[in-house]
């Protein structure tokens, strides 16, 4: 069952000049509940923190809950574009949802702001912007840290859709440019409970260190399977991984395991020389007062970003047209691609016409889990 949250805000209707506020319509899709739902409930914890207004003007902002089902992301999608007239589209958090959504998003010529490192075809992701790193971007710091780990040898363990397919897609020429070969590739479903044939295939061939390519509280079955089965070389996970979820339920097992993350994480452990510092110390500020100690997460960053995002871009767009109109959603767009370098609290970003990732191969931050807790690499 669709789960909804309203958030609203009905200002002065009347600016000192007399003009009319035209109310900003937001559409949020994320994963609530199913199996990316450690995802999905961080950012919507994050978003319930957005202020009521960007540039001034008061936005309303409709939730949904697309249970990390990619018919319910498009059916979300199409909710917002024709029955709420949405003038920008956040969502989904889970990679398959993310590029269901983005085809309405396409089709409806909607902004949309993904929450998900989705990989869409060329073209297609004319309306489609990305809040997370990208695989390839955070597959450097890996093979980075890799390389001075002296790793040589590396089994994948990765999910069978998107998100999986994708990270071997960009991590395996940059492995094998370092020297790194990959030698044996496996794979599983995001609702599977076992993963003990894989498991026991990888651990077979020793390689030097396994990369579980899995999200959320999810990545913590993989990881503990190969334990289980008596590995004992480095395991890497995704910054799809980088949540408490995965200390959670791995315990003990993920204890010395190596996550790629954006600064977010553990922005107290960063020099003071890093541009997302200062930001990335706000975001945890703010989320752990509301949610208390230890609670920040990646993606809960991506929707602190977001905000920044909107702060920016609405007013560029409202100099173009009003709210509720295609003008605005394509002045919105063009705002996006035209906004120029902005620090998030993720890294530095900067879209543009023929980029719409923005993040560079520095984003990514490595972590290893050291008592229960991130320590910065």
């Amino acid at each position: 069952m669709k789960k909804i949250f309203r958030s609203a805000c009905v200002a002065l209707a009347i600016l000192a000049s007399g003009a009319v506020l035209a109310e900003v319509t937001i559409g949020v899709s994320l994963p609530l509940t199913g199996p990316a739902s450690g995802l999905g409930i961080p950012m919507a914890n994050q978003i319930k923190l957005w202020p009521k207004t960007f540039g001034g003007e008061p936005v309303r902002i409709i939730v949904l809950d697309d249970a990390t089902d990619p018919g319910n992301g498009v059916r979300n999608a199409r909710r917002f574009t024709t029955e709420e007239k949405v003038d920008l589209i956040v969502g989904s958090a889970a990679t398959p949802v993310g590029i269901a959504m983005a085809q309405v998003a396409m089709e409806t010529r909607t902004p949309q702001l993904l929450g998900t490192p989705a990989q869409l075809p060329v073209g297609q992701d004319m309306w489609s912007f990305r809040l997370p790193q990208s695989n390839a971007v955070m597959s450097h710091a890996i093979v980075d840290h890799m390389k001075k780990q002296g790793v040589k040898t590396v089994g994948f363990l990765g999910y069978t859709d998107a998100y999986g397919e994708g990270w071997l897609t960009d991590f395996t020429p940059l492995a094998e440019k370092a020297g790194i070969k990959i030698v044996g590739a496996e794979r599983f479903a995001r609702t599977d409970t076992s993963v003990t044939g894989q498991a026991l295939k990888l651990v077979s061939v020793h390689p030097d260190a396994i990369l579980i390519v899995a999200s959320g509280s999810g990545a913590a079955m993989p990881h503990k399977a190969v334990i289980e089965r008596g590995y004992k070389g480095r395991i890497y996970q995704t910054h799809a991984a980088a949540t408490r979820d995965l200390m959670r339920v791995g315990g003990k097992d993920v204890e010395g395991a190596y996550v790629v993350s954006g600064p977010v994480i553990a922005p107290e452990q960063l020099p003071d020389s890093h541009p997302s510092k200062k930001l990335a110390l706000q975001f945890v500020e703010q989320y752990e007062k509301a949610y208390g100690a230890g609670s920040r997460n990646q993606f809960a960053g991506h929707a602190f970003d977001a905000a920044i995002v909107l702060e920016k871009i609405i007013p560029m767009a409202l100099k173009k047209a009003r709210p509720g109109t295609p003008e605005f959603r394509a002045a919105l767009r063009d705002a996006l691609e035209g906004m120029g370098r902005t620090v998030f609290a993720h890294g530095v970003m900067n879209w543009s016409k023929n980029d719409h990732w923005g993040y560079t191969n520095e984003t990514g931050v490595v972590v290893k889990v050291v008592n229960g807790d991130w320590k910065v690499e």
